[in-house]
């Protein structure tokens, strides 16, 4: 019987076999990168995009769960286009009065030695500052501002007079004063890292010109330092005019503002079947805070390609 014969050895594969399957293996498993977003896209999917979803498609609707258009017409009536008024005229003020007054304090910040104990204490409470409001804001200013307020109080001891405090649960007045409370806070820490973009041989080369003062301001600080300012101020406004909880504390529905006239729309006992109309409200919020935060991209991004220089 003939033997059998054995089989040929199989050439050696070498130190890079394997290789190519190993690397394609690799890019099928997710990376520590990618999973470590995973909870963020579930947040933002859950408490933002759904809820947007749920607003735009809503503003499409009817009552009776159709799609029509009479909750968009119902923004073109006098009540509604009167509480967009005043909320566009409340969000500008007070972002435009405190990105002025915010930057003032953050150039004066800047000044400071970076590493001193001044500096770190005043972003530090900016950073709270900035974060306190809602309801516990409104409070703090009642118990203090409002009707037998506790400063109010003081000041008649000593012979002032503040009023009676009416003043503070309007929207023109009291609401404003409370919303610069957080907006000059949140100013100096956004415009604080432009302010201390400038750099020192700026100025220098300035004075070697035989430029003043006033001319390194307004040549090239001012020049520099405007896109960012601007920046800043859009996102005061986008602050001011998504706030609810503050306003609803303190404004009656006698001063109306958008977000309480959303709040009343899903809560009234009186006005049934609006919850459409509500949310056609939020929807033109939507559209509003997306062009404001639009343009804040443009000018954010502008500036950030000119400090990069």
């Amino acid at each position: 019987m003939a033997e059998l014969a054995s089989p040929a050895p199989s050439p050696d594969p070498g130190p890079g076999a394997g290789r190519p399957r190993r690397r394609a293996l690799g890019r099928l498993r997710p990376s520590g990168a990618l999973a470590g977003l995973v909870p963020f896209f579930v947040y933002t999917t859950i408490f933002l995009i759904i809820p947007t979803l749920v607003v735009v498609v809503g503003a499409f609707l009817g009552p009776d769960g159709r799609p029509s258009l009479g909750s968009l017409a119902a923004l073109g009536q006098p009540g509604f286009l009167k509480a967009l008024t005043q909320s566009i005229l409340l969000s500008a003020a007070t972002a435009i009065g405190g990105a002025v007054v915010g930057a003032l304090l953050a150039y004066a910040v800047s000044t400071a030695p970076k590493d001193g104990l001044l500096k770190r204490f005043v972003t530090s409470v900016c950073g709270v500052l900035a974060q306190f409001g809602g309801v516990a804001l409104a409070f703090a200013f009642m118990a203090s501002f409002g009707l037998g307020g506790l400063l109010v109080g003081w000041a008649k001891v000593v012979g002032l007079d503040l009023g009676s405090g009416i003043w503070l649960y309007q929207w023109d007045k009291g609401l404003m004063l409370v919303y610069l409370y957080f907006q000059i806070p949140l100013m100096l820490i956004v415009f604080l890292p432009a302010v201390e973009g400038l750099r020192p041989q700026w100025r220098e080369a300035s004075e070697t010109l035989g430029g003043t003062t006033w001319t390194y301001w307004r040549r090239v600080a001012g020049p520099i330092l405007m896109p960012p300012f601007v920046g800043a101020t859009l996102l005061l406004f986008t602050n001011a005019f998504s706030a609810y909880a503050t306003a609803a504390a303190l404004v009656s529905q006698g001063s109306p503002l958008v977000p309480l006239q959303i709040a009343s729309t899903f809560s009234s006992e009186v006005i049934l079947g609006q919850e459409n109309v509500g949310k056609a409200m939020a929807f033109s919020m939507v559209v509003v805070v997306a062009i404001v935060m639009a343009l804040y991209t443009w000018i954010d991004k502008r500036a950030s390609r000119w400090m990069q220089r």
